[in-house]
């Protein structure tokens, strides 16, 4: 079976950056909903057409996949607002960050802690690949029929490469597994 939408590709992955440092391997294959809000745009319209067995090598820019870095999602908070036990990589989701923090974060980000200072945290609500140009390597492990559940939810329910944007400030932000 070839892919075209709507149908459920199982792939796995090799992801690094244009440099070649290996970002994320996906050895196990994973299923994705063609045609849904599993993949982004520029892959599924790499995969129509291919089989299981096919290789895709992509080359995908920041406005592709992640988006560009914006300097408006970084904010520096109070220490005291946070735990004690806190530690840099630890997320909090906007809508929960803690009493004392800016009322100008944006509520639909998921903030990183990128840096801990004794007065000040720095929040970060870019993707993690954020205006980084990306090298992917798929393979096409086999290819399916979509079921009627997947095509009305749209996805085939891993949603961990592409879900729904994480905030409107940064076209194309979306999570990877």
């Amino acid at each position: 079976m070839k892919i075209s939408k709507p149908c459920v590709a199982a792939l796995s992955w090799t992801l690094s950056d244009t440099l070649g440092e290996e970002l994320d391997v996906l050895d196990e294959p994973v299923e994705f909903l063609i045609g849904g809000d599993d993949l982004f745009a520029v892959i599924e319209d790499a995969l129509i057409n291919c089989s299981a067995g096919s290789t895709v090598n992509l080359h995908i820019e920041p406005e592709q996949g992640f988006g560009e870095y914006n300097e408006q999602l970084v904010f520096l908070e109070p220490r005291s607002a946070f735990p004690d036990a806190l530690e840099e990589g630890m997320t909090f989701d906007g809508a929960a960050l803690p009493e004392g923090c800016s009322p100008e974060t944006p509520k639909d980000a998921l903030y990183t802690v990128t840096e801990i200072y004794p007065e000040h945290v720095v929040l970060d609500g870019n993707h993690p690949l954020a205006g980084i140009a990306l090298r992917l390597t798929l393979t096409v492990r086999a290819v399916r029929v979509a079921t009627e559940d997947e095509i009305e939810s749209g996805t085939a329910g891993t949603g961990f490469f592409k879900v729904a944007p994480m905030h409107s400030f940064a076209p194309g932000s979306d999570t990877l597994h």
